[in-house]
């Protein structure tokens, strides 16, 4: 990935933030936020070090940023669901909102930065700014699947529990072991029936 930071066709703004919270997504999620850097994401997209300082201010605004778009392609993802689930009533079919919901959460995998960045986020609750925006964000989510996906505190708590059980099987990367550990093999059947193939198609792309 390569952001110019001066070019004949000069990039808008907005994309270049864009293409540079792309890389600092990735960078997050597989470092942590203590072990990332700016310098390290700057390599990552392709840009100088104060480039990046210039456009975030800080490691920790630039932190704050993936957050905030991390949880937005979340929200927007979860309004799709819902958008799907009404459209697939309305033709007589018998889809429920926590099912579709659960099935394009699932898609999410293929972007293990950003599932992981917003795991980060939610093991820094101590943080006196990252800890106020990861629990706002968490809040967001359960207000979401309360109000828009009509879930009862029940099975939004059950939904939740599910997201992150997939977000730590996507993080110990447990797809390495599905062929030669059976108990791996029978917990990723158990919680991917449907996308298990998925899961293993996106590790032997990055093996």
């Amino acid at each position: 990935m390569t952001v110019p930071e001066t070019t004949g066709t000069r990039m808008r703004a907005d994309e270049r933030r864009a293409l540079v919270l792309e890389a600092a997504t990735q960078v997050f999620g597989e470092r942590g936020y203590h072990g990332a850097t700016t310098d390290a994401v700057a390599r990552a997209a392709g840009v100088s070090q104060p480039y990046v300082v210039r456009m975030f201010g800080s490691k920790e605004a630039l932190f704050i940023a993936v957050l905030d778009r991390a949880l937005d392609r979340l929200m927007d993802t979860f309004a799709a669901a819902v958008e799907q689930t009404d459209a697939a009533v309305a033709a007589g079919d018998t889809e429920t909102v926590t099912h579709c919901i659960a099935q394009n959460y699932v898609g999410l995998l293929g972007d293990r930065g950003l599932l992981l960045s917003l795991m980060q986020a939610f093991m820094l609750g101590a943080d006196p700014v990252i800890g106020p925006a990861a629990r706002a964000g968490m809040r967001r989510v359960y207000e979401f699947l309360r109000a828009n996906a009509g879930m009862g505190p029940g099975e939004a708590h059950e939904f939740l529990a599910m997201g992150m059980m997939l977000n730590t099987l996507v993080g110990l990367r447990m797809a390495d072991d599905y062929e030669r550990e059976p108990a791996v093999r029978e917990l990723l059947d158990e919680a991917l029936p449907t996308k298990l193939d998925f899961l293993l198609s996106l590790r032997d792309a990055e093996s």
